[in-house]
């Protein structure tokens, strides 16, 4: 199954990282691949959290698709999870969690592991996945560059 883990130090905090890739809604302004995102229903979470379900399109060339996703915001902890719950995928999870940088501003460490349904479209949009995922915390960085200033 593939997956993708990347810890990246950035000069954000880790507060204002974790309020970037919470704002779900935002990413398709700057996420790769991303054409929508939907928040379908939002609820109280553990600890002050929230639990969001979202439809995110996803296209590259001709290729479309849309997924769902639980969302489990942890504003306590500084962690974020989406587990899958319906569209291509046999399996999607994905991890973020924002600490304090040895040298200030935050290490972000992002984790992804997915499968397709199906083993086509394994091979047609695998790599593109791939190619994209190892972009995602370039598009945060860049974001929060935009969003907080560049320091």
């Amino acid at each position: 199954m593939p997956s993708f883990r990347i810890n990246r130090t950035v000069r954000h905090s880790p507060r204002q990282m974790y309020d970037l890739v919470a704002d779900v809604e935002r990413y398709p302004e700057f996420l790769p691949l991303c054409e929508s995102l939907r928040v379908l229903r939002r609820q109280p979470g553990p600890d002050e959290g929230e639990v969001l379900v979202a439809e995110m399109g996803v296209g590259y060339k001709a290729i479309r698709e849309r997924f769902t996703t639980r969302v489990s915001l942890d504003p306590q902890n500084l962690r974020i999870v989406a587990e899958y719950i319906d569209g291509p995928f046999r399996h999607l999870e994905n991890r973020w969690a924002f600490k304090d940088g040895e040298n200030g501003g935050c290490t972000v460490d992002f984790f992804i592991t997915y499968e397709f349904k199906s083993r086509t479209l394994g091979l047609l949009m695998g790599t593109m996945f791939d190619r994209a995922f190892r972009k995602f915390t370039d598009a945060f960085e860049a974001r929060a560059n935009r969003v907080y200033g560049a320091a």
